[in-house]
């Protein structure tokens, strides 16, 4: 009998799994883009004579790029596939990079942030979609939650990255230096990504169903009884996907109003105003990027066991204790010791319940024709939120540092209630199953 000479296909990652590692690759870069910014922010004020106003512009011209570059991928998503639009985004990372790290001014710094977050929120919808349509029901938690494991690494690159350019002792350019890191990765991902399938589903929804069995059986997945053709003209309808659409906006809001991306953007000043060195506050960030990677794998690992909604519920309850702990640290002048401890307990139930769900949760609530699209709508409100509480935690917090930690654990409060009475469960099911549980407004 004929035995091939390639390696055991046993001990071979599938077709399946290498496309999802590479697809979530999309997140590395966000990670990065997203926390790089921390290490710079005290330069730039610095360089370009900010007042908190200014920072706020600064930081948060990306989030209203990511706005801009979610509600745009929908549709671009849903008419090209989201491979397609993920070889694109590579190249706008590399681009976004260098621009950053080359700026002349706030402008000229602005609008290539912007360009960053028009990366970023592309990728926040196209990544989960591709993968979550290369995925079997069973895996999928897993291989979705691949794109969030991404991201917390690339958070915790960025941490280390900075905290090494800091000791290099370059000067005035160690900012720029910091940037232009990020267009390394970005230039792999670019040259990578055209090697990608498509997705069997996207395909079969435009009616090219050869090109969807061949792709299928290149990942090893069976087509489903989705409808083609006219259905792939399908629009996000109200009577629709009320159920989704909803679900959607409140798991975007919630994951922003914790407070998350604002503490990691503005972290090394978060611990500046508690009274710690810049050095030393880029080596706590770098631990409270380790305990985000370390609690996203943990939530990783569980997703696909637990569920996604007694994940939330733990992560909740956890991230409002640790917010009330810092709140009064900063309330009362007291106990920054503490300070420390409490960002990485608010940082690992965060990483294990809404930073490991939020993703997966969006690629499965809508059907395939609208997918992206419904991916977008809730990509969008995060960015939305995102970009508002990012503008405006450095002014809320020059009057006062507590107010804006004191704000994030209430709506941590809130999500609780609304997770535990209207979030479904959606592990285990298969997507034209869930279309059709959560169309017509069904609520479980």
């Amino acid at each position: 009998m004929y035995r091939s000479q390639t390696p055991d296909a046993r001990f071979l990652p599938s077709v399946g799994m290498r496309s999802a590692v590479l697809a979530s690759l999309a997140g590395l870069l966000f990670g990065i883009d997203t926390a790089v910014i921390s290490g710079v922010t005290q330069a730039l004020q610095q360089t370009f004579a900010l007042t908190p106003q200014g920072l706020g512009l600064a930081v948060s011209a990306a989030l209203w790029g990511t706005l801009a570059g979610a509600a745009l991928a929908g549709r671009l998503g849903d008419a090209l596939g989201s491979r397609r639009v993920l070889v694109w985004l590579g190249w706008l990372y590399v681009i976004a990079a260098v621009g950053t790290a080359m700026a002349q001014g706030l402008v000229s710094f602005c609008l290539f942030r912007l360009a960053c977050g028009l990366a970023i929120g592309a990728s926040s919808v196209v990544a989960p979609v591709y993968i979550s349509e290369i995925s079997e029901p069973a895996q999928r938690g897993r291989r979705v939650g691949l794109f969030q494991l991404a991201i917390v690494s690339g958070i915790l690159l960025a941490y280390l990255s900075n905290a090494l350019v800091a000791r290099a002792g370059l000067g005035a350019i160690e900012w720029r230096v910091k940037l232009a890191m990020a267009g390394v990765p970005a230039l792999v991902f670019a040259v990578l990504t055209p090697w990608l399938p498509q997705s069997p589903s996207w395909l079969q929804a435009r009616g090219l169903l050869t090109a969807a069995q061949s792709a299928a059986e290149r990942l090893g997945l069976a087509l489903g009884a989705s409808a083609s053709g006219t259905e792939a003209e399908g629009r996000l309808s109200w009577r629709l996907h009320r159920t989704p659409i909803l679900l959607a906006l409140a798991i975007g809001a919630f994951n922003q109003l914790s407070g998350i991306n604002a503490i990691l953007y503005y972290l090394n000043d978060i611990f500046s105003a508690a009274g710690f060195s810049g050095l030393s506050a880029d080596k706590q960030a770098v631990a409270v990027g380790l305990a985000n990677l370390l609690a996203t794998a943990t939530g990783m690992a569980m997703i696909d066991r637990a569920g996604r909604r007694p994940l939330l519920l733990a992560g909740a309850v956890g991230t409002c204790l640790a917010l009330v702990g810092v709140t009064a640290i900063f309330a009362s002048g007291q106990g920054r010791e503490w300070l420390l401890p409490l960002l990485v307990m608010f940082i690992a139930f965060f990483a294990l319940s809404q930073g490991a769900v939020i993703w997966v949760y969006l690629s499965e609530l809508f059907p395939t024709a609208v997918r992206a699209r419904g991916q977008a709508l809730g990509s969008s409100t995060h960015w939305v939120f995102n970009a508002a509480i990012s503008f405006a935690f450095p002014v809320m917090a020059a009057h006062g540092p507590a107010l804006p930690f004191a704000g994030f654990a209430l709506a941590m409060a809130v999500q609780v209630f609304v997770v535990w009475r209207w979030f479904p469960e959606t592990r285990g099911a298969s997507l034209d199953d869930l279309a059709r549980r959560l169309s017509g407004n069904a609520r479980d």
